[in-house]
C-alpha cells in the first residue's frame, strides 16, 4: 500500500509541468537567464550606407560582435553576394555557432544609393560647354544611351564636370565626371556623344478629338531636334490655341499646320441662314451648306427657294453673308 502511494506521488510530480503552464514558462524563462542564447541565423539579404560590411549585417544574434567589420561593401547602387564557403570562414575566425545548411546558402548586400539621371548628367555638361560658348539651346546626346551614376545616401547627389572639349565642325563633345562634384577620390568616368539643335515646340498636353477647340490648358511645350522637324510643323502656340483638330491628335506628339483648322460654324449639309445686306434693305433667306467651313471661309450655299447655288461669308454659327451680286438669286422664287 505504501509503496503504490509513493509510486503515485512520483508519477503527479513528473505530470505537474504539463498540467500547469505558468510553471512550464518560469522554467523556460529561468533556462534562458541562465546563459541559453538564441542561436546565431543567416540573413538572406542586407542593405548597407557605408562603406563596410558588419557580423551584424550578415548574422543574427551574434551580440557584441554585430559591430565588427569584415568586409568592404560594393560601391553604391551595386550588390555583392557573400557565398557559404566564405560565411563559414567568417564564422569560424570569429567563433560563431554556425554552419550552413548546404552550399546555396549566401546573402545578398545592396549598397544604397541615391539615383543621378542620364538627364541630370547632360545637364550638368551643357552647362560646362556653355561656359566655353557653346550655344546654351544645343542638347546633350551621350554615346552611352543607358548613362547613370550613383551616389552614397550620405553624399551629395552632384555632378562635377573636368576636362570638357568640344570640336563644331562634327559637333561631338567629350569630358570626364565624377560624383559627387568636388570629390577628390571619386571614380572618374569619361563620356562623350554630340551636340544637337533644339527648340521647344507646343504640342497637346492630352488626346484631342476632331472637332474641339484647342484651349491654352490644352497645350505643353517639348524640346525637339530642330533637324528633325518637318517645316508645317507648329512652332508656335497662336498657329493652335483656337483651332479644331480635323481628326484626333494624340497627346505630346507635334502638330503639323494642316491637320488643324478655324472651328467649323457651319457643318456640310446643315441649315444656314443667308443673309444679304444693302443700303436700307436687309434680305434674308435658307440655304444648305454644300461643305464644312469655319468663320471668315468663303462657302458653298444651295438657296431653298431658287435651289441655285451661291457663295456666301461665313460670319457666325448658322449665319452666311452673301455678297450683293447674288441678290437676284436670293430673290427668285
Amino acid at each position: 500500500m505504501i509503496k503504490r502511494l509513493a509510486l503515485a506521488l512520483y508519477l503527479s510530480l513528473l505530470l505537474l509541468p504539463l498540467s500547469d503552464p505558468a510553471w512550464a514558462n518560469n522554467n523556460v524563462a529561468e533556462s534562458t537567464s541562465n546563459g541559453v542564447t538564441a542561436p546565431v541565423v543567416l540573413r538572406e539579404s542586407v542593405s548597407v550606407d557605408g562603406k563596410t560590411v558588419r557580423i551584424g549585417d550578415l548574422f543574427l544574434n551574434v551580440g557584441e560582435k554585430a559591430n565588427v567589420a569584415i568586409a568592404y561593401a560594393p560601391e553604391p547602387g551595386s550588390r555583392a553576394v557573400f557565398d557559404a564557403r566564405w560565411l563559414l570562414k567568417v564564422a569560424r575566425a570569429y567563433k560563431l555557432d554556425w554552419r550552413p545548411m548546404g552550399r546555396h546558402d549566401n546573402v545578398v548586400v545592396q549598397r544604397n544609393a541615391t539615383l543621378i539621371t542620364r538627364e541630370e548628367i547632360a545637364d550638368q555638361v551643357a552647362m560646362a560647354l556653355a561656359e566655353q560658348g557653346v550655344d546654351p539651346d544645343m542638347t546633350v546626346e551621350f554615346s552611352n544611351r543607358t548613362l547613370r551614376m550613383y551616389v552614397a545616401r550620405n553624399k551629395a547627389a552632384s555632378i562635377g564636370v573636368e576636362d570638357a572639349e568640344y570640336e563644331p565642325r562634327t559637333k561631338r563633345f567629350s569630358a570626364v565626371i565624377h560624383a559627387p562634384a568636388g570629390d577628390l577620390s571619386a571614380k572618374r568616368v569619361r563620356v562623350s556623344g554630340r551636340l544637337y539643335k533644339t527648340m521647344e515646340i507646343p504640342v497637346p498636353a492630352r488626346s484631342v478629338l476632331a472637332g474641339e477647340v484647342i484651349s491654352r490648358q490644352d497645350i505643353k511645350w517639348i524640346r525637339v531636334r530642330a533637324s528633325r522637324l518637318h517645316t508645317d510643323i507648329i512652332v508656335d502656340e497662336v498657329d493652335l490655341v483656337g483651332k479644331s483638330p480635323r481628326r484626333g491628335l494624340k497627346a505630346g506628339y507635334p502638330v503639323r499646320s494642316s491637320t488643324v483648322r478655324r472651328p467649323v460654324l457651319v457643318p456640310k449639309g446643315s441649315l444656314v441662314t443667308m443673309i444679304l445686306r444693302a443700303p436700307k434693305m436687309l434680305l434674308t433667306a435658307q440655304g444648305k451648306a454644300l461643305q464644312d467651313d469655319a468663320d471668315g471661309d468663303v462657302i458653298r450655299i444651295t438657296n431653298l427657294q431658287s435651289n441655285k447655288i451661291v457663295e456666301a461669308e461665313v460670319i457666325a454659327a448658322g449665319q452666311v453673308a452673301v455678297r450683293q451680286t447674288t441678290l437676284i438669286a436670293l430673290n427668285q422664287q
